[in-house]
């Protein structure tokens, strides 16, 4: 079983509460490339999802390709400075989703058979 959660603007509120990553085994982490607030804010959100979940596989996403193709041509540095996957994609057409989620799927899956996440463990006993 695999469940999906969308922050739907939580964003907002600065921070999430620490149960909201409870038992979560991948982050998609997606910024609007209209919105350079949103990509901004990858920063913060991604120290604050390493406070909760040190180990767990993140894929950073470029969301709204749609509008202006070229900005596949830009580098977006913070994929690169975590060492983390990155995607061009667009929610409104299609382009790249599926590959998306299939592999944050596969991440999500080989990480729960080989975590040797602490928060893990200790969920599993309390379960």
């Amino acid at each position: 079983v695999t469940d999906f959660w969308d922050t739907a603007g939580q964003e907002r509120f600065q921070s999430m509460h620490a149960s909201y990553y409870h038992q979560a085994h991948a982050c998609i982490m997606v910024f609007d490339v209209q919105r350079k607030v949103t990509y901004k804010n990858l920063n913060s959100w991604y120290r604050e999802l390493r406070e909760f979940r040190p180990e767990i596989p993140c894929i950073v996403v470029a969301n709204k390709i749609d509008a202006d193709m070229k900005v596949t041509q830009k580098s977006f540095n913070f994929a690169r400075k975590f060492s983390l996957p990155f995607y061009f994609v667009s929610a409104a057409d299609g382009t790249n989703v599926v590959k998306l989620f299939n592999d944050a799927i596969r991440l999500a899956l080989a990480y729960k058979q080989h975590s040797g996440d602490f928060m893990d463990q200790v969920l599993q006993e309390l379960e």
